[in-house]
């Protein structure tokens, strides 16, 4: 049971921290290589992908996707899609991707004559699924070890999440202490006399089997 219980927990906890992972923003320090439109046929990993753009066809299966392509510091390349997250969740309330498209284009630049940027973003990149991290925002700076700045956000949401997930400890941490613990122990303290009573009818009827022998 406690092996079970071992289980849920780390299960609970490991999709807590793949939920902020994916929702939280992250900055890569990049190289843009290309902008393009692509037509996307979402599937069964629609769920990793934003709503159509504000304004468009929300019926639609497959619709048009700007991508950023992009070298990272390493040499790695990486594929941001830049799509609108607009009222939806992650609540970026992004509505410019069509700006954001053309800032990215007048970044590209050349191996032999880099322009660095900052590319904001959230989400993963899953070859296997066809997943792409969905760009926020981008600006240039002057090299590739530029600072990325303290992510102020991601510590305040997860300071307040500290907090919110403290202060439900504690309180049933009181109820357990209050309500449960005391219930356990009364049932355990009948279970216990329960057995006792048993033991003493079985004793009693042994005694009397005994005397009526003799």
């Amino acid at each position: 049971m406690r092996i079970f219980g071992w289980i849920i927990t780390v299960t609970f906890w490991t999709l807590i921290v793949a939920f902020f992972h994916y929702t939280l923003p992250q900055k890569d320090i990049v190289r843009v290589t290309e902008t393009e439109n692509r037509r996307m046929d979402l599937g069964e990993n629609s769920l990793f992908w934003a709503s159509p753009d504000s304004g468009g066809d929300l019926t639609r299966t497959d619709r048009d996707v700007f991508f950023i392509q992009t070298v990272k510091r390493n040499g790695r390349v990486m594929a941001y899609r830049n799509e609108d997250t607009g009222w939806g969740w992650p609540p970026y309330f992004k509505f410019d991707t069509f700006n954001l498209q053309a800032e990215a284009a007048d970044l590209r630049s050349t191996a032999a004559s880099p322009q660095w940027a900052i590319i904001n973003h959230y989400g993963w990149r899953l070859e296997f699924f066809t997943i792409f991290p969905n760009a926020i925002s981008i600006r240039p700076v002057e090299g590739p070890d530029a600072s990325k700045g303290l992510p102020w956000i991601n510590i305040l949401v997860l300071t307040l999440f500290a907090m919110l997930t403290y202060a439900i400890w504690v309180r049933w941490r009181r109820f357990r202490a209050a309500r449960i613990d005391p219930a356990l122990e009364e049932i355990e303290d009948n279970w216990i006399a329960a057995g006792e009573a048993a033991q003493s009818k079985r004793s009693r009827i042994r005694r009397w089997f005994a005397s009526w022998r003799s």
